[in-house]
């Protein structure tokens, strides 16, 4: 999928912070932000940083350029075409995907343009997304021979089996509206009103007490995992330390005195 190299005096993975928003850009647009070794390498530095960053309370991921993320750079991937190579991209791509599911703060995906194979998977992983009525996703590696194993752990997660599956074997495109319909994305929007809606929801995340959000993120996909009986048992005591905690003190004192909590975070 890379067509261009990349600009040397360009970094390709951008950061701008506003508000208690970290605003994290793929920058390679020639090569419409294919995840390249590289790039997850800069991706994965950037979660990490942001993971222990107190005053980010909100990350939002997005693509410059006509795409959001193509995927996998399919001539890098050519160009070493050794299993040892192959195995140490795959376990990248896998450990930042881990990471966005492990950090506390929230992560939305904001789809201007394409999302295929790994780049649809990237829309999957986030905890939320936001898309413009033109973005179209795809898990397309199976119109090159290579069926997309990576990407279908988080389609499976986001959508029915059948739904996934049948996207996976296609490498059909599916539409935005689509693509909410079975649970990729969570609104769809006119593209000109794109940014002020990914807005619109990060600042409804960042109003809310980051204690909680940690908390209540790490649990929602712990639980996920579990049997219903033991997913009752760590959710009940989520919530019994979530309440011994001075933001739900807060909170609850906020709301009966009918004024604005102030978030201690603790």
């Amino acid at each position: 999928m890379s067509a261009v190299p990349d600009a040397a005096d360009q970094p390709m993975l951008l950061r701008r912070d506003e508000g208690g928003v970290a605003w994290l850009t793929l920058n390679r647009p020639g090569q419409f932000n294919a995840l390249s070794k590289a790039m997850l390498e800069n991706l994965i530095a950037a979660i990490d940083e942001i993971a222990a960053d107190r005053s980010v309370r909100v990350v939002v991921l997005s693509g410059e350029g006509k795409a959001f993320c193509a995927g996998h750079d399919l001539k890098e991937m050519r160009g070493n075409h050794n299993l040892a190579f192959q195995q140490e991209l795959f376990r990248l791509c896998g450990k930042f995907m881990m990471k966005l599911t492990e950090l506390p703060q929230p992560v939305i995906a904001r789809v201007h343009g394409i999302a295929t194979a790994a780049g649809c998977q990237l829309v999957s992983m986030c905890d939320l997304a936001v898309a413009a009525d033109v973005a179209r996703f795809a898990v397309s590696g199976i119109n090159v021979g290579l069926f997309c194993a990576t990407p279908s752990v988080g389609l499976s997660r986001n959508m029915g089996r059948k739904q996934a599956f049948e996207m996976l074997v296609t490498g059909d495109f599916i539409d935005a509206a689509e693509a909410q319909r079975r649970g990729l994305i969570n609104r769809v929007v006119p593209l000109e009103q794109l940014d002020e809606e990914v807005g619109r929801l990060a600042t409804a995340v960042v109003a809310k007490s980051p204690l909680a959000i940690q908390m209540g993120k790490q649990m929602f996909y712990k639980q996920l995992e579990m049997g219903l009986d033991a997913a009752y048992q760590m959710a009940a005591e989520t919530m019994a330390c979530n309440m011994m905690s001075e933001d739900a003190a807060e909170g609850i004192d906020a709301f009966i005195a009918k004024r604005k909590p102030a978030w201690r975070g603790k």
